[in-house]
């Protein structure tokens, strides 16, 4: 069993008041970790040393919730502090509006230097691009479209190149790099990685180990290939938390790792179903903080989100936002200082409609090819996408899969398509978090309370994603 949250109000210290001095803030996202496939989570086998340590030392958040259950909409969420359907992102492949303001856009206003590192998937990766990341805000970048894996295309600053190794590898190396040549100036540093690792095809692989090629095929022959994966990272996190105390900055730099969305293996999913499904298997994610300066090693029980972060940060780094758009995301800094142990409700929606599809080493390939040779773009498409468009969209119109979660209970609203009967299941979470046990007849009040705020909390998403809260300039 975890810890409660009252042995952690003991355990943490989270004081502003100690230094003026602003955080270097560094966020890793993993692409595809499941919760249960780590060793502080309580894998039978797989090896997670260092992220084992970074747990020890650090805080364990044991209900940290991905905003949606695959990639390309939690980054939007990370990014922006809003469910992803605000700002255009219904599913993968999908592109992040420009008129969004961005972590990084907030963070540079307010003087730190940031840089991507990773994949993107949520834009462009373009030269002038404003969907890309230096559109979207970064100063530096070396990112693909979408994962990738040994031997990567990327865009570095929107020049391509080719790159040899891990993709995991070249991302941390970069992130290093963006820190080491930063470590010394006059402003603080965001750093955002993106591991293309453990998504599928696992070409990846630990390095310098004997046997890595074979690790876990005694164990788990059909996923061995995406436990590797998730070795190779936690080698990658052992590389950044030694870097970030030989460079003379761990004690006060923010480190916080995450995955985008749920695993690939149902049993070590830490809930229902996996990645794809808004079930808790498709949305607990594993996720650690630290930040010594700040915290001592402990663990919460709150729920939080990944649309946090971005209110989070914005206010412990002081940046400011003219006209910022609805949030989704509230800061947690009262739930990491002991003061509260709640969450508002949270809205998750999945499958209003289909993904896009994304080949970043096909696509960048063809850019690099055109650009060594001088001849047209044969991508230009894929600079904007829809992001200029606004189309209206219909309030009544809540089809996909939805939930609203307000701690410990969670109300599911299926409707396949548009016009199809509506299935409702409601859950309680602490006694039943494998949500087997549907109690829609038991509590009839509850569920309709419940709907209320869901099907309200739609129709908001649906005007964002129309245009409604952006300022008209």
């Amino acid at each position: 069993m975890r810890a409660t949250f009252v042995l952690l109000f003991s355990l943490l210290i989270f004081s502003f008041s100690q230094s003026n001095d602003r955080p270097h803030i560094v966020l890793v996202m993993a692409d595809d970790h499941g919760y249960g496939d780590t060793g502080f989570t309580g894998h039978a086998f797989v090896k997670t040393p260092n992220l084992d340590a970074m747990a020890k030392e650090g805080v364990v958040f044991n209900r940290f919730y991905a905003a949606a259950p695959v990639c390309s909409p939690s980054r939007a969420s990370v990014m922006s502090g809003r469910h992803p359907f605000r700002g255009n992102v219904p599913n993968h492949g999908h592109y992040l509006r420009p008129d969004e303001v961005t972590i990084a856009e907030a963070l540079k206003s307010a003087g730190y230097v940031t840089g991507h590192f990773g994949k993107w998937h949520i834009g462009s990766v373009q030269p002038g691009s404003p969907t890309s990341p230096g559109g979207q805000g970064f100063d530096e970048w070396l990112s693909g479209l979408n994962f990738f894996d040994n031997d990567p295309f990327l865009s570095r600053n929107g020049t391509y190149e080719h790159l040899e190794g891990p993709g995991s590898v070249v991302s941390m190396d970069a992130t290093i790099d963006f820190l080491t040549k930063h470590k010394d100036g006059d402003k603080p540093m965001l750093t955002v990685t993106w591991f293309p690792s453990p998504h599928s095809p696992f070409g990846e692989i630990p390095q310098n180990m004997k046997g890595a090629a074979t690790l876990y095929d005694d164990k788990d022959k059909k996923n061995a290939g995406y436990f590797r994966e998730i070795t190779l990272l936690d080698q990658e996190i052992g590389k950044l938390r030694k870097s970030l105390r030989e460079l003379g900055i761990a004690e006060n730099t923010l480190f916080l790792y995450h995955s985008d969305n749920g695993g690939l293996v149902d049993k070590s999913a830490g809930g229902r179903m996996k990645k794809g499904s808004i079930y808790e298997g498709g949305l607990r994610v594993p996720a650690v903080i630290e930040w010594p300066a700040r915290l001592k090693a402990g663990e919460i029980d709150t729920p939080v989100n990944s649309s946090d972060l971005y209110p989070t940060l914005l206010e412990i780094t002081g940046a400011k936002v003219e006209n910022q758009p609805k949030l989704d995301g509230v800061s947690i800094i009262d739930i990491l200082e002991g003061k509260s142990t709640t969450h508002p409700p949270m809205g998750f929606w999945h499958n209003y409609m289909g993904g896009q599809g994304t080949w970043s080493d096909r696509i960048i390939a063809g850019l690099k090819e055109a650009q060594d040779a001088g001849t047209p773009n044969p991508y230009p498409n894929r600079i904007l996408k829809n992001t200029a468009e606004f189309p209206e969209r219909d309030k009544s119109d809540l089809r996909g899969h939805s939930a609203w979660t307000d701690w410990p209970w969670k109300l599911h609203r299926i409707q396949p398509q548009t016009g199809a009967k509506v299935t409702w299941e409601l859950y309680q979470l602490e006694n039943d978090p494998q949500e087997e046990t549907n109690l829609v007849e038991q509590h009839p009040e509850r569920v309709e309370k419940m709907r209320t705020a869901l099907e309200e909390w739609q129709k908001s998403v649906l005007g964002s994603w129309s245009g409604e809260d952006y300022v008209k300039k």
